[in-house]
């Protein structure tokens, strides 16, 4: 062990290696002719940035695992405090379009799987027009601007706004259940909220965490566990919106109290205002 803090250590690794992930999504835009462990099609990109990912955060010092929403199997360390999970590229299929991703961590102090009560930190970069963070410990929320391997502090103290203005969606609108349907058509019929559903997680829920709403990905009538992977992207992104005075949800419960049993583990993620989210939890009743 060194005398740095390794959660201090995995998230500078993660920030200094946006600039990179950013640039080398140029000229790996295609179909790598694999699967990932959920049966989904990878993108070149998927599996580079993954590599690079596992390569630097694996031999930090204080590391025991690194787990990845791209490969089957942990990459075990050995005996030291920490857990990291990361999707290395989420919303890849934007890559095509040329639209929206980002990278999503999680610093876990218990072996994966996990549960998210036992994350310490948990944050994701999203490549925008800007490269930014949003960044979660100790019950509050930073965002930064990363350039150039460096990052700038643009705001600190990060609460959902008061007001909810955006929703997003996921799936298709025959796969929901009744109930969320229900949930939906009454979001929608109030003409002041706006919808925002980019076809990226983390692009979604930047825009919750910038004007206040919900995103949601539902459990689904033939994928009742719905799509997102609880370990890679459910835990990360509840454990940052619930700092930023947020909600999580998997339609009875905080995300963060799921308990998994398979390191891919997908879960039915809601994410927004309280209030919004205590409205979904009465209709999902």
């Amino acid at each position: 062990m060194t005398d740095t803090d390794p959660i201090d250590d995995v998230v500078a690794t993660i920030a200094r290696s946006a600039s990179e992930i950013r640039q080398g999504l140029i000229g790996r835009r295609g179909k790598a002719d694999e699967t990932n462990p959920s049966g989904e099609v990878q993108a070149e990109a998927d599996v580079w940035a993954d590599e690079l990912l596992a390569d630097r955060l694996s031999s930090i010092d204080g590391v025991a695992q690194y787990a990845s929403e791209e490969r089957s199997e942990i990459i075990d360390g050995g005996d030291d405090a920490y857990c990291v999970a990361v999707d290395p590229l989420d919303g890849s299929s934007n890559l095509k379009s040329n639209n929206t991703m980002g990278t999503v961590f999680g610093i876990y102090d218990e072996p994966l799987p996990a549960p998210g009560s036992a994350l310490v930190a948990a944050g994701f970069i999203l490549y925008g027009p800007i490269t930014t963070m949003a960044y979660a410990r100790n019950g509050t929320v930073t965002k930064y601007e990363l350039t150039g391997g460096g990052r700038t502090v643009v705001e600190e103290d990060v609460t959902i706004p008061d007001d909810p203005l955006v929703y997003g969606f996921g799936g298709r609108v025959p796969d929901w259940p009744a109930d969320f349907r229900e949930y939906a058509r009454e979001i929608e019929s109030d003409p002041s909220n706006k919808l925002r559903y980019g076809g990226a997680m983390i692009g979604d829920v930047n825009q919750v965490l910038t004007y206040g709403g919900i995103f949601a990905y539902p459990a689904l009538e033939d994928s009742p566990r719905g799509k997102l992977r609880l370990q890679f992207e459910g835990n990360p992104i509840a454990y940052v919106i619930e700092a930023a005075g947020g909600r999580s949800s998997d339609g009875s419960q905080s995300i963060l109290e799921v308990e998994p049993t398979d390191l891919h583990d997908r879960v039915p993620l809601h994410v927004g205002n309280t209030d919004w989210i205590d409205r979904l939890e009465a209709v999902l009743e």
